[in-house]
């Protein structure tokens, strides 16, 4: 494995010839070395029931708010299955938090190992530079992302948007312990109704017990690839 680095971007490169990207700053992935496109799929989409519930879409809106947009991985897939499989006059608005964006040129090469998300990609790299706390349409205006460029739970903190959908990344609670707090989880509820779930690839005790204490049914289950487990679950409002 042969390593670069690039601001506060390790790049090493996979068996495979991919370029995966590193933070230096949290000695920690992006996401998973097995595939990081089917982990996205399995724990953030699969866990979030996505692609039944925009089937059977009641409302002409939805909303997700992420913690740590990262590569934009989770985005760009998320938007992929809104577009084949949610109402075409329904709108999908995606609020993501990060402390520490990449350029234009360290996503751009991340998102190279891809390609089956070309389609939305490429119209989201010609964008990206001018995405800062602006409402962005995109993909026809079926599609709005909100990137708040500050740590996850000051920006959750001034945002008054009810989320559908919330999808707890950003780095491991060992190496990022600031993010994965009590105050976090306490807006997370004040931002969720009784049809609100959240998924996280975390299965950490603390995670667990502070989501439990902000109103969260929590359950564990099978994790993907090399992590034994993680959480999903829904907001219930009793404390």
């Amino acid at each position: 494995m042969q390593n670069s680095t690039h601001g506060n971007i390790e790049w090493r490169t996979s068996q495979q010839g991919l370029l995966q990207p590193y933070s230096t700053i949290f000695d920690d992935v992006y996401y998973s070395s097995d595939n990081g496109l089917l982990e996205t799929d399995y724990v953030f989409l699969q866990g979030n029931h996505l692609t039944q519930r925009w089937q059977q879409l009641s409302s002409n809106h939805f909303t997700i708010i992420e913690t740590g947009f990262g590569t934009g991985l989770n985005f760009l897939y998320a938007a992929q299955l809104w577009l084949n499989h949610a109402p075409k006059n329904a709108h999908l608005h995606f609020i993501s938090t990060e402390k520490y964006p990449l350029t234009l040129q360290e996503i751009s090469t991340a998102l190279q190992a891809w390609p089956t998300l070309n389609d939305v990609s490429q119209p989201f790299l010609d964008q990206y530079n001018a995405l800062s706390h602006i409402p962005t349409q995109l993909f026809d205006n079926r599609v709005q992302l909100t990137l708040l460029l500050d740590d996850a739970t000051a920006s959750i903190t001034n945002l008054e948007t009810t989320a559908d959908a919330w999808f707890l990344d950003g780095f491991s609670p060992a190496k990022n312990p600031k993010m994965w707090q009590p105050a976090l989880f306490a807006q997370m509820a004040r931002l969720s109704t009784s049809n609100t779930t959240f998924s996280t690839f975390t299965s950490a005790g603390m995670v667990k017990r502070g989501l439990q204490e902000a109103g969260f049914l929590v359950n564990k289950q099978a994790g993907y690839g090399k992590k034994r487990e993680m959480l999903t679950g829904s907001f219930t409002g009793v404390l």
